[in-house]
């Protein structure tokens, strides 16, 4: 069961974009049409139990084909906003979306740094990186729970090599094991 220091079941769940709520785009590329977007199975079911919990959940994901002219800000808006409906036709929601656009690994922002989560920490009330929650799929975004001080998971098959606190195998199995008991 996931408690807070305080005692409470309320804790943030920050959530990578590709790979862990909807499908990856092959390597080197980029989703820049609404109509390419596809949620993985169970994500919309696991992002609704995390919203009727309590819990909040905020997608944090690094968009560096945007810097590189491959993405521009209007389609990345339009895909976000696709997400955003895919969702809210299941019944669940976001609390927060945060986006590094750049290439360079030069910025705050890009995970593995812990930018995007602390701007959340900065933008939401209460929110305390010591009981959130990064889960993602790559080491990368590991990385970013880690530097920011939160609990890691790694969605990936089991027996994968990671520093994550967790390993397991998608979204719906991450927010079963997290939330049970509540």
């Amino acid at each position: 069961m996931l408690r807070t220091r305080e005692g409470k079941s309320q804790a943030t769940f920050f959530l990578d974009r590709d790979g862990t709520v909807n499908a990856a785009p092959p390597p080197g590329l980029y989703l820049t049409r609404p109509e390419e977007l596809r949620l993985l199975p169970g994500a919309a079911e696991a992002v609704r139990t995390l919203n009727r919990r309590g819990h909040r959940v905020v997608v944090v994901t690094n968009q560096r084909g945007v810097a590189r002219g491959l993405v521009t800000s209007v389609e990345l808006a339009a895909v976000e906003r696709r997400l955003a409906e895919l969702l809210g036709a299941e019944g669940a929601h976001w609390d927060g979306y945060y986006v590094c656009p750049h290439a360079a690994d030069s910025c705050r922002c890009r995970k593995p740094r812990p930018g995007l989560l602390e701007a959340a920490a900065r933008d939401i009330p209460r929110l305390s990186l010591p009981d959130a929650v990064m889960i993602g799929d790559s080491e990368t975004d590991v990385g970013a729970g880690r530097a920011a001080g939160c609990r890691t998971v790694r969605l990936a098959p089991p027996g994968t090599p990671s520093a994550a606190d967790l390993v397991v195998a998608d979204l719906g199995s991450a927010v079963r094991i997290l939330t049970e008991g509540e």
